[in-house]
């Protein structure tokens, strides 16, 4: 198996998802194969996968089928201003995690102030000083800003007026994805950032999504971290599809690293413990019972399929060893959709080789 086996891949996730209540696991294998592709990195020869760098958002409301991949970031956040552009193609984007707002003194601090002119001259002061800070912005080259604090109100008015749109409040890991996606800096003082520290995206643009507006980052320089938009039709129902895409991402992920697959369904653990009593015959003494109880335990995988799938567990053992004991019987596992014994390569119900390792070494 490798990286362009998409189609085993497919059938990976989707047998990894089967039983999560994940309804659209058809769409939603595709959406995670796809991304696993993407992410993908070839170090030493190897592939790499980081998970990390597959952002899974959710929104409820709209049906799974709605669920997307996006070759960038979503963010969580609306566009602070209403006057600012709400999509920006060509993006250069500031990451700035400072705040754009007038910071009070560190100490207790007393100002006294005698006559209106002065006050005027304290206010005209901190607009000047947050003019200064769009100011630098806008030298920069910029014209989208994600900022991890605040933006103050006349911050925003400047903004605006220079057509830069601007996200504010946006978390640290989102702070951090944006800087692999569009090669940008994240910046600590306003005053040091530079044209050096922009990221690049083909198009910033706000969207709504079930009555929320969120920012969709498309196109980046480097689209090795991809979003994940999960909908449903409840909280509920995208909680277990989350937990369903991120199982099969790993899945995916094991299945390549390893570059092995193997047939689900009990088949595996039939096959493992048949050799394991024919090994224990060579043994003799007290270790041959040792190796026949680890045998009798992995017995235990297609045991509990066949009560899930209402069969009877003895009947249906004796069935899959004979099965095993014939030359092309090794794929035959316990289908519990149709309550029977059959072909489980035939019916593409496979798992990664690393998962059934981790769970016997375990």
């Amino acid at each position: 198996l490798n990286l362009k086996d998409s189609k085993t891949l497919e059938d990976i996730a989707f047998t990894s998802m089967t039983g999560k209540n994940a309804d659209g696991a058809s769409e939603l294998s595709k959406l995670v194969v796809t991304a696993v592709r993407q992410v993908a990195v070839e170090e030493d020869g190897k592939t790499v996968i980081d998970k990390e760098n597959i952002k899974v958002e959710k929104k409820s409301g709209g049906s799974m089928a709605d669920s997307e991949l996006v070759k960038g970031i979503i963010v969580d956040k609306e566009v602070v201003h209403s006057g600012m552009p709400k999509k920006i193609e060509d993006a250069k984007i500031a990451l700035v995690d400072a705040a754009f707002e007038i910071k009070g003194p560190e100490t207790d601090t007393k100002i006294s102030i005698s006559d209106p002119e002065q006050m005027q001259a304290f206010l005209e002061q901190e607009e000047k000083i947050l003019r200064d800070m769009v100011e630098t912005v806008k030298k920069s080259g910029a014209n989208v800003l994600v900022c991890q604090k605040g933006i103050d109100d006349i911050a925003q008015h400047y903004l605006a007026k220079e057509g830069v749109l601007a996200v504010r409040r946006v978390k640290k890991s989102d702070m951090d994805a944006l800087a692999r996606a569009t090669g940008a800096r994240v910046v600590s003082r306003i005053k040091d950032l530079s044209s050096g520290d922009l990221g690049k995206a083909q198009l910033v643009r706000e969207r709504k999504i079930a009555g929320d507006s969120m920012t969709f980052i498309e196109g980046c320089k480097n689209p090795k971290a991809v979003s994940m938009l999960i909908r449903g039709g409840s909280e509920h129902v995208i909680d277990e599809a989350e937990r369903a895409v991120k199982d099969a991402t790993g899945s995916c992920a094991a299945a390549i690293r390893v570059g092995k697959i193997v047939s689900g369904g009990g088949s595996a653990e039939i096959e493992v413990a048949m050799k394991l009593r024919d090994f224990a015959k060579t043994i003799g003494g007290r270790e041959q019972l040792a190796v026949e109880a680890f045998a009798d335990v992995l017995e235990i995988i297609p045991r509990t399929l066949a009560e899930t799938a209402g069969l009877d567990q003895i009947d249906t053992l004796v069935e899959l060893r004979s099965k095993h004991n014939s030359k092309e019987g090794k794929y035959f596992g316990v289908d519990v959709m149709e309550s029977k014994i059959s072909n489980m390569k035939q019916k593409k119900v496979i798992e990664p080789l690393a998962v059934k390792t981790q769970a016997i070494t375990s």
